[in-house]
Formats: C-alpha cells, sequence, structure tokens
C-alpha cells in the first residue's frame, strides 16, 4: 500500500481520513438524544384568516376539541389531529374568553365579567341560547382579566380573577370586590368566595378534584409555582385582602394585619403598595416559609417552578392520564407563555402536605402557551398567544400538538424526599460505575424574597454536600444522603456524571428543582449501606495543574467583560428571561438594545427604571430591577455597550 505524506505537518492523507472517521462514529455514540427525539410538536392547521389568540381548550366527549379566543370567538374543530381539521365557529361576539368547560351537552366559558352557559338548542352546531350564570364587578381596567371555569366533581366552578394594573403595574391593585380571588360558583347563580391573595391567576385548574393554580412573577411572588387553593385560604398577594371584611369572605386576614407584622423594609402606601422601590441588598431576607409563622392562612407552593428556567409567565396545569406520554402517567405537565415551554412536576405528600420535584419537559412551541387539553388519541393540544405579553417563537398565535413516538427517554423519573436526602428513580436503568461516584451529583439550596418589589433573585444560596450514595440492584433508584438539608428551600439536584446503562446516554434534563416543604421521618442509612467513592477531587487537582501550567496573568481581566463572565450574572438576576443575546424574546435582544448607542451609565439607569416609551414595537414593560447590585448592572451593562462595536 502506498502512503502519500503530501500535507506539510506529515499526517498521511489515509491516516487523517481513518482518524475523522473513528471521531464522527465517537460522536454518533457519545451524543445522548434530546426532547425532540422523544416528543414531536405538530402544528394543528387554522383556516386562512382565522386568528387563534387561544385563551381556553376543551375536548368534547365525542374528540372534538373547543376553542375559544381572547377576540371573542368560540370555534369547535373536528378531527383536531388530523392533517385537516376543520373549524366550525360555535359563538362570537363574547368578551376576551380565557377558558372552557363542557357539562351535560352545554358548554360554560369565563368572560372578563361573568360565567356564561352556552347551548345549541336546535342542534345547527352554533349556540343559540346564552345564559348568564353569575357575574362579578368590574373597574374597566384593562388587566382585570378572568380566567376559568374549572369543573368540579359535584358540578359546580370554579373561576379566578386578575388584580387591575394601575399606570405602576408592578403593584397591582383590588379595584372593585374579589379581583386577586377564585370564586367557587353553582349552577344557580349562587357564589362563595373560595381563597384570596393572588395576583395573576391565569394557570387555573383541577387535580384529582383539587383546584391548584399558578401565578405570574412579579410583586410578593419571587417566582411562579404550583399551589393547592384550599377555601379560606391566602395565597401571598395581599391587595386582594382589602375584601377580606366582607360577610362572604372565609378569609379572616386584613391589609392592616399583614402590613402590621410584614417584616419587609419597604415603604408603603395606604393600600399596602411600595411607594419607594429601594435596592434592597442590605434589606433583610424574609421568604414566605417565614412569614407563613405569622400568617397560619398563608398557602406556601407545593412546587417552586424557578423564573427563568421553567417559565416567566406559568399557566396551566394538566395531569397526564394513564397510558399516555410513557412512564410519566401520573405526573403533572405544567404550560408557560413567556418562554414558550412545558416543564413537567413529580408531586407527593409529606406530612399531609404537597412538595415535589420539576423539570424541563419540551421547549420549542411556536408562541406563548396559555392553555392544555389532551386529545382523545393521547397526544396534547396546547393553545398559544402572545398579545399583551411577549414570548418566545415564531408566530404570535395558534395550536400546536404534543406526540409521545412511544420510545422511553433517560429521564429521572421522579424524586422522593428522605430524612437524610432523596431519593431518585430512573426512566432506565443507570450504570452503576458513575451511579455510585459521588462526583455525579450536585445539590445545591436557594429561595426567593417575600416582598412588595417585583420578584426576586434567588437568594440564599447554599451547597449541600452529597455525602453517600446507594443504587438499587436493578440500576433503577439512587438514594442520596445530603448534608444541610433545609426545610422551606427549593433544592437544584444535578446529575450531570449520571449515565444510561444503555448506550451510556447521559439525561435528558440532568437538573431537577424540588420544593422541600417538609422532611419525612424515617430510618437514616448507615455508612456501611452507602458508597462514599468519590472521584471529583482528582478531577478538579487535575484540572487546576492544567489550569496553572497555561494562565499566565490571572490578576489582569479585561474591563469588558465577555459573555461568558456575565451569563451567569444574567441567569441569576432572571436577565435572560426575557432577553436573549442576538435575537428578540419577550423583550428585544441585548444585542437590539446596544444599537441604541447607550453610555454605561444610561443602561444603568434604565436597568433601574426602565423607559418602555424607548421600545413601542414590544408590548410587555420591563419591571425596575431594583433588587440587582450595583457592581453586577455596572458589569451587564459595560457587557450590553460593548455589543454595538463588535
Amino acid at each position: 500500500m502506498n502512503i502519500y505524506f503530501n500535507y506539510k505537518n506529515g499526517i498521511s492523507c489515509l491516516l487523517m481520513m481513518t482518524f475523522v472517521l473513528m471521531s464522527v462514529i465517537c460522536l454518533a455514540q457519545a451524543e445522548s438524544p434530546k426532547e425532540d427525539d422523544y416528543f414531536k410538536i405538530m402544528k394543528v392547521a387554522a383556516p386562512e384568516g382565522v386568528i387563534l389568540e387561544v385563551g381556553g381548550l376543551c375536548t368534547l366527549p365525542n374528540g372534538d376539541l373547543g376553542v375559544t379566543t381572547r377576540r371573542g370567538d368560540i370555534f369547535i374543530v373536528k378531527n383536531p389531529s388530523s392533517l385537516k381539521p376543520t373549524f366550525q365557529k360555535f359563538a362570537e361576539g363574547l368578551h376576551e374568553v380565557l377558558g372552557l368547560a363542557y357539562k351535560n351537552g352545554s358548554l360554560y366559558c369565563v368572560q372578563r365579567g361573568e360565567l356564561t352557559k352556552m347551548t345549541d338548542t336546535d342542534k345547527d352546531g352554533v349556540a343559540d341560547d346564552f345564559e348568564t350564570i353569575y357575574a362579578w364587578p368590574l373597574s374597566g381596567n384593562y388587566h382585570e382579566y378572568s380566567f376559568g371555569p374549572k369543573l368540579a366533581a359535584d358540578g359546580s366552578f370554579f373561576v379566578t380573577l386578575n388584580l387591575g394594573f394601575p399606570p405602576t403595574w408592578w403593584n397591582p391593585e383590588s379595584m372593585v370586590p374579589w379581583r386577586g380571588w377564585a370564586l367557587h360558583i353553582f349552577e344557580d347563580g349562587k357564589v362563595e368566595p373560595w381563597a384570596a391573595g393572588m395576583r395573576s391567576p391565569c394557570g387555573i385548574s383541577m387535580i384529582d378534584d383539587q383546584l391548584f393554580y399558578t401565578d405570574n412573577q412579579g410583586d410578593w411572588v419571587g417566582s411562579g409555582s404550583i399551589m393547592p387553593v384550599k377555601k379560606g385560604a391566602f395565597m401571598g398577594h395581599p391587595a386582594s385582602l382589602v375584601w377580606a371584611g366582607l360577610p362572604q369572605s372565609p378569609v379572616k386576614l386584613s391589609t392592616q394585619q399583614f402590613f402590621a407584622k410584614n417584616q419587609t423594609k419597604m415603604i408603603y402606601d395606604s393600600k399596602g403598595n411600595s411607594v419607594k422601590p429601594e435596592n434592597d441588598v442590605n434589606e433583610k431576607v424574609v421568604t414566605e416559609f417565614d412569614m407563613k409563622k405569622n400568617f397560619p392562612a398563608l398557602q406556601l407552593p407545593s412546587v417552586w417552578l424557578p423564573h427563568g428556567i421553567l417559565g416567566i409567565s406559568n399557566s396551566e396545569i394538566v395531569k397526564i392520564p394513564s397510558g399516555v406520554f410513557g412512564p410519566f402517567a401520573g405526573q403533572l405537565l405544567v404550560g408557560d407563555q413567556g418562554q414558550s415551554m412545558i416543564s413537567r412536576v413529580f408531586m407527593e405528600k409529606v406530612n399531609g402536605e404537597y412538595q415535589g420535584a420539576a423539570w424541563p419537559f419540551r421547549s420549542g412551541f411556536q408562541s406563548g402557551i396559555v392553555r392544555l387539553a389532551w386529545g382523545t388519541d393521547g397526544s396534547l393540544f396546547a393553545g398559544e398567544t402572545n398579545r399583551g405579553w411577549g414570548s418566545a417563537g415564531e408566530a404570535t398565535e395558534g395550536i400546536q400538538r404534543l406526540v409521545w413516538n412511544n420510545k422511553i427517554p433517560f429521564e429521572m423519573l421522579s424524586i422522593q424526599a428522605m430524612p437524610d436526602g432523596f431519593e431518585i428513580t430512573f426512566t432506565k436503568p443507570v450504570d452503576k460505575k458513575y451511579a455510585l461516584d459521588l462526583a455525579s451529583y450536585s445539590v445545591e439550596s436557594f429561595i426567593y424574597k417575600y416582598h412588595s418589589v417585583y420578584g426576586s433573585p434567588p437568594v440564599n444560596q447554599q451547597k449541600c454536600s452529597v455525602k453517600g450514595v446507594r443504587v438499587s440492584a436493578d440500576g433503577l433508584r439512587a438514594r442520596i444522603v445530603v448534608a444541610n438539608l433545609r426545610k422551606g428551600y427549593i433544592h437544584n439536584i444535578t446529575l450531570n456524571g449520571i449515565r444510561s446503562q444503555e448506550n451510556y446516554y447521559s439525561l435528558v434534563h440532568p437538573t431537577a428543582y424540588y420544593t422541600l416543604n417538609n422532611i419525612p421521618e424515617g430510618k437514616l442509612l448507615s455508612l456501611s449501606e452507602i458508597s462514599t467513592r468519590n472521584s471529583a477531587p482528582a478531577r478538579a487537582q487535575s484540572a487546576g495543574q492544567s489550569k496553572n501550567s497555561s494562565l499566565k496573568n490571572t490578576s489582569s481581566l479585561a474591563k469588558i467583560p465577555t459573555y461568558d463572565q456575565v451569563k451567569g450574572l444574567l441567569a441569576k438576576n432572571t436577565c435572560l428571561a426575557c432577553h436573549n443575546p442576538d435575537k428578540r424574546q419577550v423583550g428585544p435582544s441585548f444585542k437590539e438594545i446596544s444599537g441604541k448607542k447607550y453610555t454605561v451609565d444610561e443602561l444603568v439607569s434604565l436597568i433601574y427604571t426602565p423607559k418602555p416609551e424607548h421600545w413601542p414595537d414590544y408590548s410587555t414593560p420591563m419591571p425596575p430591577m431594583t433588587n440587582v447590585p450595583k457592581d453586577e448592572v455596572i458589569k451587564i451593562a459595560t457587557w450590553i455597550k460593548s455589543l454595538n462595536k463588535q
């Protein structure tokens, strides 16, 4: 065989080709599957000219799909899973319909000011009888959205009512009775106020005949979460307490009592709104877990959905039916409007209260997800819109369908709290070489502030060292012993080192967020029952030696930071929830911002006091980011300004 050395470096053509071929094969074997390899997003084609700013979805007994739009139309979609579904208009001229339910041959919707029953009495496919079941007060404020209805087991309904947003929209108000409340409504028009303390409760859902909801980050809401809504509960936002003194109210906490015991150092007006949002670097960190001691009726989140990671405006919750989406049956899926994604949640009860873990599940939808509904074929319909609140994706509205291909992904199936840590169950057996190595695991805990400033960064972060691990004989469970567990905190559990027994795949989603409201009692694992092998110190020493040999002088950092140097700050302060480095998301890209040629001082000022009028093409105003420390703001602003030169 002739070998030709016609390269300057002396490598033969034959050897080079062999090397490239082997590299490609290795890369193909090493690359783990992603979301799209298991769950496909399919578009539901609407007729030309139909605008589907979806506010409600409902699957009818015959498999048809009821669809409501924010523009006031209701459609019945026949054969919704087919390539050519048929849309028939059932009703029109309604006022911003943000929910739909079916009961005994009629459809029930929530308009802005009432719960409406609609019936097709002559069976021609069009509603001809409209009945107001119950109407609630309106002030006329643009943000007084109404959500629902959700059907209870006894045939009654639940609805939730948004707070109104005055010009200082980060401090919403309850301008008329029952804004910021959940209402329980009966067929005969009887109503009972159910719970107070909601801010923007879009994600109203019935799970196993228990009312749950999701709220949007804002004042008094540090991040999104899933919360059960019990009668008489206070969900956390004080604006609606102004109506707690009315005779029908099951909530006994008054506005005055709330602010008398509130421990934050903000300045309030007579309605409990902060009139001077401050940079609260020196503010005492008060959490909802702390405030629960003062207000027993305060409902803690069952599962936090970290802002900017598992969405920025969480919406509908649905339970995965048996026989659908493989091993995840019985768990929950949660839509998100701003990031156009779906998260997955596993919940368990500890000491009588729900808690559990959340993961990303499927991203990449074309617009913001507001509603979810299961089709009779086992696929999941997502109703989408981004009007009034921008979202990721290339479209402004529509319906899409999520379809499982019957292949099981390598994932954490569930996480359960243990007296000394967590037990993680996998969908497929793990390779024990990696699973018994403590270096494969990392755990940190954090929480959000409970205060009147808009949102919160993660605070009180603490590493929780993994002391040992026990892996089941079948490789499907790993129980980790974790130090420094903290009640009332979110525990970020990351398994970057875990590999599957088959193919050595990494997890599709290696990070989970477990909300630890209670630590269960039980037997602690002894030292003889766990592996304490840890390859991390050896890896760190090797990496340190390599780094030291290659670095000449790390003390003279460039004044203009790189993206890698600010990425952590952007994530920590939730900037990435709304902004992307080079493309439009909820807000303009950082590159687009740099094109305005602001100075660093101007950028700092605009981060603390945004000017929405500077960005007329974006419908979502940016809240004041007063919680971000000044040194971090300067670093971020310096990086943004540098993009204009690039």
